[in-house]
């Protein structure tokens, strides 16, 4: 048997992330155990409609997210206790809540720093309703083989250390959580485990204290001994003393006190705990805690180190008197919790092929590494972005030149003003209320053969000719017959007159740093050839732009990519500019329109 919790226990977590975290120690100890899982619903307000996926053994549970407690009960009727994760500013509502709800039966408050005039109306509220209230400041209540609430009971190694799948006979009441673990553990070594495991937590004024559940323990036939841990401070552990020394009890009591090390220091001084502080006047000390526990009848020992020997004492009294069979080795077997796949790849245990492969990046260290150099040393030690471009772009360190080039078509790339088809389209979107990430995406969406596409274009049948050995006569030539105009030459605006000013400086840098450019050589002949015929063929930024980087050693699928990344600096510019600038609602003028359909006329009669 096991007490305040066991097999049909159904519990609603009221808070967050740090109920989440809890939800799925919970879960490990129901997969130990072999039991369904007891958690039917999370209250928390941001989070409503949604769920939270909790691993279960081999399988993700779906949990749904209410936004009051009232919601989850009439979801799940079969709720019957409450979890408490919520900040101790708002911890006093959301269990004012929960025990207001008729369903609900025991509260377990793991909030720490409650304000302790709000402790004080929920033990009231509490005791008026006859419900329990644990806590605050609980680490939770772990019946063995039957439910844990909380992380009580720590990692999954630590419950099956602490043979938690399975009933055995002490039952522990503590203050401290660490302790409680500690005690578990000791039963399990030197007895044959627990029954059931309370924090009642250490706050000076607890919803429940040790009599509440001592009581309950005297008549749990299964719990024969209770092993109950105190500290300095309040007068809960001296109740406690009164309560076994009223009569003769059926349970043995074991108990400990710590803080026997106040003796050696001022008087009044506090703990971590807000109740473990000795009053001005030796009241609520350690010792005297201990010495009235001992007149009471219980037994204990000198130090926390003689625990062992006297439960196991209590353990061997037990078994002499026949009040319990022994428990084979078999039959306290426990299972593994599953691994997950990367614990069994790293075991050797299961091989998993890979989904993707990333030759450019490695995240699995301390820090990326792009083609194996650390981001951080890569700033450390002077590179900048057109370094990391190449590094991702090509996997490869450019030179000091070749990134100077980089750095120069992204500046003069960067933004064409905003009537380009991308920019208009950004600033369009921005002027709707569209998200920066969502107008930019926009934006880039019209980069294609007409705007910014033709650098891929360009730089293939650039590339396409001098690989050949063609000359321009029969580049132009293929070019007419094959595919069309030739990607980067042209432009609606600029001619030999009106040179793009872009252009002129990138070829005149890439020129002085005496770099071979056999595609930008090839293009400014064809250049010279188309302009003959018409001034506005000429070499555009597109087609510099694709010769150049091809002359670098770029693949061509990535020459787009340069348009993409700089012209994204001029699109968030303009997104920004239309937000800063408080933009309306752009609707087009009607004499922008040119309305060629069919006049008004009568719609005929339906046949």
């Amino acid at each position: 048997m096991s007490i305040i919790t066991n097999k049909e226990t159904r519990v609603v977590i009221q808070g967050g992330p740090a109920g989440v975290n809890a939800a799925k120690r919970m879960a490990e100890f129901c997969h130990l155990s072999q039991i369904p899982f007891n958690l039917c619903a999370f209250v928390f307000p941001p989070s409503a409609g949604k769920t939270n996926e909790i691993p279960f053994g081999s399988t993700l549970v779906s949990v749904p997210i209410f936004k009051t407690v009232k919601e989850a009960t009439k979801e799940f009727p079969e709720i019957n206790t409450s979890l408490i994760y919520i900040a101790p500013n708002r911890a006093l509502a959301g269990t004012m809540e929960a025990l207001g709800d008729p369903n609900i039966q025991l509260i377990s408050m793991i909030t720490e720093g409650l304000p302790e005039k709000d402790a004080k109306k929920l033990r009231i509220e509490a005791e008026k309703l006859g419900k329990v209230f644990n806590g605050p400041s609980s680490i939770g209540i772990i019946s063995a083989g039957e439910s844990r609430l909380g992380v009580v009971g720590g990692s999954y190694d630590n419950l099956m250390l602490c043979k938690l799948h399975r009933q055995g006979s002490f039952g522990v009441i503590t203050k401290s959580g660490g302790l409680s673990n500690e005690i578990m553990w000791i039963c399990s070594q030197f007895a044959d485990g627990i029954t059931t495991a309370i924090g009642i937590g250490g706050d000076t004024y607890p919803g429940s204290d040790f009599v509440t559940y001592l009581e309950k323990f005297e008549k749990d036939p299964q719990t024969k001994v209770v092993v109950m841990v105190g500290e300095m401070g309040g007068d809960l552990e001296e109740k406690a003393a009164a309560w076994y020394a009223e009569k003769e009890r059926r349970i043995k009591l074991i108990a400990v006190v710590s803080g026997y090390c106040q003796e050696e220091l001022p008087k009044g001084m506090k703990f971590g705990h807000a109740g473990a502080k000795e009053g001005l006047h030796g009241e609520g000390s350690a010792r005297s805690k201990a010495e009235a526990l001992t007149k009471a009848g219980a037994i204990v020992p000198d130090t926390f180190g003689g625990l062992g020997p006297v439960i196991k004492a209590a353990y061997d009294d037990i078994l002499a008197q026949g009040g319990l069979p022994l428990i084979p080795e078999e039959d306290i077997a426990t299972r593994q919790l599953p691994k997950t796949i990367e614990e069994a790849i790293k075991d050797g245990d299961v091989f998993a092929e890979p989904l993707l492969k990333s030759s450019i990046c490695d995240d699995r260290g301390e820090e990326p590494l792009y083609s194996g150099y650390a981001a951080s040393e890569l700033i450390d030690k002077g590179y900048e972005i057109p370094h990391v471009i190449g590094l991702l772009w090509d996997k490869r360190l450019v030179t000091p030149v070749e990134a100077e080039i980089i750095k120069r078509i992204v500046i003069l790339s960067a933004d064409h003003g905003p009537c380009v088809s991308g920019a208009l389209v950004t600033i369009i979107a921005a002027c709707a209320g569209i998200s920066m990430a969502q107008a930019v995406a926009a934006g880039m969406i019209m980069i294609g053969p007409r705007f910014g596409g033709a650098v891929t274009g360009a730089g293939q049948w650039f590339s396409y000719a001098v690989k050949n050995k063609m000359s321009v006569d029969d580049f132009l030539s293929h070019m007419k017959k094959n595919v069309g105009p030739v990607p980067g030459i042209g432009h609606r605006v600029k001619s030999l007159r009106n040179p793009d000013k872009r252009v002129k400086a990138l070829i005149s840098y890439v020129k002085s740093t005496g770099i071979p450019t056999p595609h930008l050589d090839f293009a400014l002949s064809v250049e010279e050839r188309t302009t003959a015929k018409k001034d506005t063929l000429i070499l555009n930024v597109d087609g510099t732009m694709a010769a150049i980087l091809v002359d670098l050693g770029f693949p061509i699928d990535a020459l787009n990519g340069f348009f993409i990344l700089s012209r994204t600096i001029g699109l968030i510019g303009h997104w920004i500019d239309q937000k800063r600038e408080e933009s309306r609602l752009v609707r087009l003028f009607r004499y922008l329109a040119n309305y060629t359909s069919t006049k008004r006329r009568e719609v005929p009669p339906l046949d």
